[in-house]
């Protein structure tokens, strides 16, 4: 069973991180592999139990249902439901916590899953690359240009 952790540090107060990824709906505004997303039911997107669909770019979709959220631990789970991966049982966890040598964020971002031994490379690096390292670079060049917005 893969176990993916990966971790990295925001320069940006963890307020200010959460508030972007606490959307459950949002990876569509800051994710680059993430075309659109909406929450099914017009439930709200912090509802425990609420399930967003994804289009990703490449005209894929899948579907992702929040198990958890903490506001006071800066903190979500959610498991995938659907994919076109060939991925099961997925379940990840994301978790903020302040650094306070110069006000900036330690971002936790986990998983752990099953595939087919033979796709066990392939998809490995595929979560720990295009989805978790390609998302701590966007949210830091997202954080960086709503900075540069703010008076």
């Amino acid at each position: 069973m893969p176990h993916i952790v990966k971790s990295t540090i925001l320069d940006a107060p963890t307020d200010a991180a959460w508030s972007v990824l606490r959307d459950f709906n949002g990876h569509d505004r800051w994710h680059p592999a993430v075309a659109t997303s909406t929450i099914e039911r017009a439930q709200p997107s912090d509802k425990i139990g609420c399930v967003r669909r994804f289009k990703l770019t490449d005209g894929s979709e899948l579907r992702e249902q929040l198990l958890a959220l903490s506001d006071l631990e800066q903190s979500f789970s959610y498991c995938l439901l659907d994919t076109p991966v060939p991925m099961f049982n997925y379940v990840a966890h994301v978790r903020l916590l302040p650094v306070t040598d110069g006000d900036r964020t330690f971002w936790h971002w986990e998983s752990r899953f099953t595939t087919r031994p033979e796709d066990r490379d392939r998809i490995t690096h595929m979560v720990a690359e295009d989805i978790y390292q390609a998302g701590f670079e966007a949210i830091r060049r997202h954080l960086k240009e709503a900075a540069s917005s703010w008076p």
